[in-house]
């Protein structure tokens, strides 16, 4: 069974997770045995995931992320952001997550 605002509020935990500086927990806490990544800059898999946002956390502490939208449909949740990176560099993201037939996040 689908469960949308379920799927919402783990994308938006696993996310904030994941960008403010624990990705590995992200990773233990929402993902089942298989992760897809389609972020070129992102090596494939949980461990590619883990070692970009701790690197990313390392190299850029003082970013910030604020959630503008979450939508939900199926076994997607779409995130629609504002991030703020060091010489105020600012970016309106997108990022869409699919969810597995556990609720656990599969691809993003």
């Amino acid at each position: 069974m689908i469960q949308l605002e379920d799927n919402k509020k783990n994308a938006v935990d696993f996310y904030k997770m994941a960008y403010e500086g624990n990705p590995k927990t992200a990773i233990e806490k929402y993902v089942d045995k298989e992760y897809i990544q389609h972020n070129h800059k992102v090596a494939n898999g949980t461990e590619g995931f883990i070692s970009y946002f701790e690197r990313m956390q390392n190299e850029y502490p003082e970013k910030s992320i604020e959630l503008i939208k979450v939508i939900a449909q199926d076994h997607l949740v779409a995130l629609h952001s504002h991030q703020i990176w060091p010489d105020n560099d600012e970016y309106v993201m997108m990022d869409f997550f699919r969810f597995d037939e556990k609720n656990k996040i599969c691809k993003h």
